[in-house]
């Protein structure tokens, strides 16, 4: 198994791994070069998003009774941390093994309107049975929203399908959070089961697709396991053709699943190949969007004195 990582938004540009007759491919899709990644048709492929990974509403939050304004770069809302979030920042690097690499940034009070100065490192390692773990630390000098997540598109076939809705999907989550037309969270939740949301057994996920209108975009509630380990199984992912098998384990609340429904064909990526609608999907831990704005929502806020832990691990198998 390979990994390979840039230093610029923390970007996942490689992963490497067999298929069920030992042939290693890259399973995630992005650009041939730095130029396109630093360019403005960058979906966010691969990369580190923070301050607040995923939707704030309105672009405006309230934390101890004052009111912070952020950039409003969707819709009238925040989206991915605002117009430079972590994914367009360079990340200083530290080789600390053969395996394993630390990226850390350090994110000024006021950067695109979040409070307090972040301190955020994000530890990558390969272990030995071709599993990919990716550990988050961040501290404040001010209390502020965090939220972060890795944006990696994957496709496991490697390109060979243009599309992933015949990957076989589970997701161990029981709930959504409901949303309005700009996928800001309503603060209630969908139960899943007969609906196109039910992924609690494996199915392809271009099944029920053309009933959510726009595809899938939306943030699963991960089940509570009594007494689990803090990283709990979220998501298991099958793609016949090539045999392969990815599990998601991670220790957030929440996982948004993303179909790749706005890639339209007119992104070039590598090796001449453009990217259809559904060529990838993102599976994408993370505390709930718009977590500061609803308060009966896991809380977001981290203060000052302690700190933000998350970790995420990918498996990779073959059947």
């Amino acid at each position: 198994m390979q990994v390979s990582v840039l230093n610029y938004g923390g970007t996942i540009t490689e992963i490497i791994v067999p298929d069920r007759n030992g042939k290693f491919e890259n399973i995630v899709i992005g650009f041939p070069s730095l130029e396109d990644y630093t360019g403005d048709k960058n979906p966010y492929f691969g990369a580190l998003i923070g301050r607040y990974a995923n939707r704030i509403g309105n672009a405006t939050f309230i934390l101890d009774d004052r009111q912070y304004t952020l950039p409003a770069n969707n819709n009238g809302n925040t989206l991915h941390g605002g117009n430079k979030g972590f994914d367009k920042v360079m990340w200083d690097v530290i080789i600390e093994s053969e395996s394993s690499l630390r990226l850390t940034y350090n994110s000024p009070d006021g950067e695109e309107g979040f409070p307090g100065n972040l301190n955020v490192e994000v530890l990558f390692t390969v272990g030995n049975a071709n599993t990919l773990t990716l550990d988050y630390t961040a501290t404040s000098d001010k209390a502020t929203p965090v939220n972060l997540t890795s944006h990696s598109y994957f496709n496991l076939s490697a390109g060979k399908n243009e599309t992933i809705l015949e990957h076989e999907l589970q997701l161990f989550a029981d709930r959504i959070t409901e949303v309005n037309n700009e996928s800001i969270p309503t603060g209630k939740f969908i139960e899943v089961v007969d609906t196109p949301f039910d992924f609690l057994k494996p199915k392809a996920i271009g099944r029920d697709i053309q009933h959510v209108p726009g595809g899938y975009d939306h943030n699963f509630v991960l089940n509570e396991i009594t007494g689990a380990s803090p990283v709990k199984l979220a998501a298991k992912l099958y793609e016949p053709v090539s045999g392969r098998e990815m599990q998601l384990f991670t220790s957030e609340p929440g996982l948004q699943f993303y179909s790749g429904n706005f890639l339209d064909g007119t992104i070039s990526g590598r090796n001449g190949h453009t990217y259809i609608k559904h060529a990838a999907f993102c599976l994408e831990p993370q505390h709930f969007p718009d977590s500061p704005n609803q308060p009966h929502f896991p809380s977001t806020i981290l203060r000052l004195g302690e700190t933000y832990r998350q970790t995420s691990r990918f498996e990779f198998l073959v059947r």
